[in-house]
């Protein structure tokens, strides 16, 4: 799993562009929206349901679930520990 974070933490800062971050300084706990965690808004919200589906191949069926998945890098690693084929 830690493998998947470290993962996920170098493909969110890619995709999201965020050159002054390093997979360092990203808490996998921490959350990810809000003043608190790494600021992250409504449309970095789509452009990880986009990483999701093309880097691990999951979709979000249900929108609603979003907030719990997207709370961290760790709750979505767990998603995608529990739903990769």
């Amino acid at each position: 799993m830690s493998t998947l974070i470290e993962d996920l933490k170098a493909q969110i800062i890619e995709t999201l562009n965020l050159e002054e971050i390093t997979p360092g300084d990203i808490d996998a706990e921490a959350p990810l929206f809000g003043e608190s965690g790494l600021g992250l808004d409504s449309i970095d919200a789509l452009e990880l349901i986009v990483l999701m589906d093309k880097e691990h191949g999951i979709k979000l069926h249900n929108p609603a679930e979003g907030q719990a998945i997207f709370h961290s890098v760790k709750s979505m690693a767990d998603y995608i520990t529990a739903n990769k084929k």
